[in-house]
């Protein structure tokens, strides 16, 4: 059975003031009305049905989710009590899913990303399930064409041809100096590509890797599956999950499985435009533009020779005046205000660490 799994876990930061750690950047409600976990919910529609659909987030975050996705259901809901980064995410969705169906095939996609068009998406999402099926040994994961030298993003060095498009990744590239992206990107996307954090597998595959990679990792999984459908289940979830390694999917099953003999690595390229909705410049490319190039969200807004603006605003009905203003970013909550250069968007996750250093929770 093919099943979508929704990593939903992120804190989004570098969203603040209107993600917070009670409603992060996938929780708000900011596209057109719709959150991204949504948007990313709905994009299965026709391809994965509603009942091979989960979504794994931060237990804390399990009404929320469920209020905003109300086909989703409880059962589906695959909540961590701490964050212990990709692994135990992607582990803990396989580990509960291979339970009951020893052949599930699982997709596992983000929360954060604008994909279009959808149609496109769907074929190439079908085509990862499709190799898996055929190649059981396969992990699969999916690359985007590099439009700049980016250094947020990890790349995957591509080999030789296996069919169908796909190709075998010879190796994960973490993310690189500025110097070495543009060296990536100059090589073009027939040599690198990003890598989308996106992938396909067989739950068992998956675990029998992490099982040679990281043993300690494996052992706990096991564990909290057993007590799945038990009533000790979120005692055992609160105790061991909690305990196990706290270490990406990249470098503890991608990297070495990319030179493990056992199985096969092999990408698919995505010929799409995505958006990595991670900051508020790129949110502001998900908005229209004015004809003086500002991006406006929410609330209402007086402009006068102001221009290259990004202004939201969490409240409907609140007003926002700038006159005179360029290239600012300006978010309005009802617990806090925004304002910043677009060029220094990138250092709003460190005013978001200074407020709860200085304010406790109270604004984050």
């Amino acid at each position: 059975m093919r099943y979508a799994v929704i990593m939903a876990g992120g804190s989004g930061t570098r969203l603040w003031p209107m993600s917070r750690s009670a409603l992060p950047k996938q929780l708000i409600p900011f596209i057109d009305g719709k959150s991204l976990l949504e948007i990313a919910y709905e994009r299965f529609e026709g391809l994965v049905p509603i009942e091979c659909r989960y979504v794994c987030a931060g237990r804390r975050h399990r009404e929320a989710v469920l209020a905003g996705l109300p086909s989703l259901g409880a059962s589906r809901f695959l909540g961590e009590p701490v964050g212990r980064d990709t692994l135990n995410a992607v582990g803990l969705s396989a580990a509960v899913l291979a339970e009951s169906d020893r052949d599930a095939v699982i997709g596992v996609f983000t929360a954060d990303h604008l994909i279009e068009p959808v149609g496109e998406f769907q074929r190439i999402i079908a085509r990862g399930f499709e190799l898996v099926e055929r190649s059981p040994d396969t992990l699969v994961t999916f690359g985007i064409e590099p439009t700049a030298p980016a250094t947020g993003y990890g790349y995957l060095e591509l080999g030789a041809e296996i069919g169908g498009g796909a190709r075998v990744v010879k190796q994960f590239r973490e993310k690189p100096p500025r110097e070495v992206a543009e060296e990536y990107v100059k090589q073009g996307p027939e040599r690198f590509l990003w890598n989308s954090g996106m992938f396909v597998w067989r739950a068992e595959t998956l675990l029998d890797c992490i099982e040679r990679y990281e043993p300690s990792v494996r052992r706990g999984l096991a564990t909290i599956a057993e007590a799945w459908s038990a009533a000790q289940r979120d005692d055992v979830l609160e105790r061991v999950f909690p305990t196990l390694k706290k270490i990406s999917v990249d470098f503890a099953v991608m990297e070495p499985a990319s030179n493990d003999p056992a199985v096969r690595v092999a990408a698919l390229p995505m010929a799409l435009r995505w958006l990595d909705v991670g900051s508020w410049p790129s949110f502001a490319e998900t908005r229209p533009k004015d004809e003086y190039g500002n991006a406006l969200a929410g609330g209402k807004h007086v402009l006068d020779e102001t221009a290259d603006c990004l202004i939201a605003s969490s409240d409907s009905e609140h007003l926002v005046a700038a006159i005179g203003c360029r290239g600012l970013v300006v978010i309005h909550t009802d617990r806090a205000t925004l304002v910043c250069r677009a060029d220094l968007a990138e250092k709003i996750k460190e005013v978001q660490k200074i407020v709860e250093d200085r304010f406790g929770g109270r604004y984050t």
